[in-house]
C-alpha cells in the first residue's frame, strides 16, 4: 500500500535534490529546460515532509516536452502518469509501488506560468516565516494520521493553508 508517512526532516534532502537535479540536467534537453527547483516540504529547512523529493522542471513548452521527456525520465526509472487529470503539468514518479518499494522522487514538468511553477513562493514564504512554518508542518502531522491512506483527501485538506499563505505572499507582493 502506497501510504502518507510523514518523517522529520532529513539534512540529507537537499543532497538528494542535488544528486537527482544533475541526473536530470544530464538527460534531458537543456534547450528545453527554463528552471529546476526543489520544492515541496523537504525544500524547506526543518519542514517534516513525506520523504520524497519534489523536483519543479519549467520548461519553454510542455509539448515539446512531452516529446522529449518521456524516454530519457523512463530511461533514469521514472514512471510517467499519462492519465493524470491536471494538464498544465507532466508528472513521473521514482520508485512507486509496484514498481520500486517507495516513492523517492517526484519530478513535475510545467511551463513557468502554471500553478506549481506560482507556487514556489509558498516555499519561499514557509522559509522566511518560521511560525506559519511550524503551523503546517503541525497540520500536516495531522493530516497524514486523518487521511493515512488517501493522497488526494491529504492533499485537499491542506489547501485552505496553502491559499492562505498565498494570500499574504500576494499582498506583501513578493
Amino acid at each position: 500500500m502506497d501510504e502518507i508517512e510523514i518523517v522529520d526532516y532529513d539534512p540529507s534532502w537537499p543532497v538528494l535534490f542535488a544528486e537527482e537535479a544533475a541526473r536530470l540536467r544530464s538527460a534531458l534537453d537543456p534547450n528545453l529546460i527554463v528552471g529546476l527547483e526543489h520544492f515541496g516540504s523537504t525544500a524547506v529547512p526543518g519542514m517534516p515532509a513525506k520523504p520524497i523529493i519534489d523536483i519543479l522542471i519549467a520548461v519553454r513548452s510542455l509539448a515539446a516536452a512531452r516529446e522529449a521527456f518521456l524516454q530519457p525520465l523512463e530511461d533514469l526509472d521514472y514512471v510517467f502518469w499519462a492519465d493524470n487529470p491536471k494538464t498544465d503539468r507532466l508528472f513521473f514518479v521514482k520508485g512507486m509501488p509496484p514498481y520500486g518499494e517507495r516513492r523517492t522522487h517526484h519530478v513535475h514538468v510545467v511551463e513557468p506560468s502554471a500553478e506549481p511553477w506560482q507556487r514556489l513562493a509558498f516555499r519561499d514564504y514557509l522559509i522566511a516565516h518560521p511560525e506559519d512554518a511550524r503551523r503546517y508542518a503541525d497540520l500536516k502531522r495531522s493530516l497524514a494520521v486523518t487521511h493515512r491512506a488517501d493522497r488526494e483527501a491529504y492533499t485537499d485538506a491542506k489547501a485552505a493553508f496553502v491559499t492562505d499563505i498565498m494570500a499574504k505572499v500576494r499582498r506583501s507582493g513578493a
